[in-house]
């Protein structure tokens, strides 16, 4: 693929509009690695388990929709989410792939003036970070010693894994690997690969909760500080869901989550005001003392 000098952020419907303080860290970590990002006319990406789920053709017109967009201007797009990455993605490969369905989806498009070209790629953030890993290193500035670190990649950013191609789906290295780069530890808890229950708690609460108290039993054994992650609504499941988890199983679950730009922003000395950490449901008080 081409070499790209700056990238269409995709930021998603829910970064943007519930928890916009990872957009800001998000934002911060760019610059200092020097990722160049500026915006466009983006809609909901669609959710991959939503739309898609009831009627394929309306997921690939949203999707491919997007796509155009960024085809007009000749960028990648660079995604914070993995269910947009996934989605993106997704369309892409489809539509690459199926001739026949890449001309019904056109000619939905051209009722709104667009064409789906495939003359783009679809970046998720940790995978540029990955391709820009000596530029991560380099902006370090304080080492977060001492702090103990259990990595959750999330599902969608790893499977499937014939369109998603960003690492293996059984055994994921690449969020380890950038967070061991801050100077902290990486615990290892078994359950990595295990979904958070997100999308399943929307439907089937107590499933989905039942997933969240196995992750959270194996990180909690595995002795980690905080859970870090790089999708939204694998952010939200961890942060607000462990009060309502305490309360079911009658027990004490209350490690801080931090997305991974959040992270690598305070490795990089970035203060916690600037990204708005108090924002956070499971407060982070501790380990920030802890961090210095």
């Amino acid at each position: 693929m081409r070499k790209m000098t700056e990238y269409k952020m995709f930021e998603g419907c829910t970064i943007g509009n519930r928890i916009p303080f990872i957009e800001a860290a998000s934002r911060k970590v760019f610059d200092k690695v020097g990722v160049q990002t500026s915006q466009a006319p983006f809609a909901c990406c669609p959710d991959p388990t939503g739309v898609k789920s009831f009627d394929n053709d309306a997921w690939l017109v949203m999707g491919a929709r997007n796509l155009c967009v960024a085809e007009a201007e000749g960028k990648d797009i660079i995604s914070l989410c993995n269910g947009c990455t996934n989605t993106l993605r997704g369309v892409s490969h489809q539509l690459k792939h199926d001739s026949l369905k890449k001309d019904k989806i056109n000619a939905q498009l051209a009722k709104v003036g667009k064409e789906y070209k495939g003359t783009i790629d679809v970046k998720h953030f940790v995978d540029v970070l990955k391709d820009n890993l000596d530029k991560v290193k380099g902006a370090i500035s304080k080492q977060l010693s001492g702090l103990k670190v259990a990595c959750h990649p999330g599902c969608h950013y790893m499977r499937p894994a014939e369109w998603m191609e960003s690492d293996d789906p059984m055994r994921p290295t690449t969020l380890n690997e950038i967070v061991a780069t801050t100077g902290a530890t990486v615990v290892n808890y078994g359950e990595e690969i295990l979904c958070c229950g997100s999308a399943v708690t929307n439907a089937y609460p107590e499933h989905g909760m039942a997933n969240l108290k196995i992750k959270m039993d194996a990180i909690t054994k595995a002795g980690a500080d905080v859970i870090c992650v790089n999708c939204p609504a694998c952010f939200q499941q961890f942060d607000t869901q462990q009060r309502d988890l305490s309360k079911q199983y009658d027990a004490n679950y209350n490690i801080p989550v931090l997305y991974l730009t959040e992270l690598l922003a305070l490795a990089m000395g970035v203060s916690a005001d600037e990204i708005g950490l108090k924002f956070h449901r499971t407060r982070l008080s501790g380990i920030l003392e802890k961090i210095g």
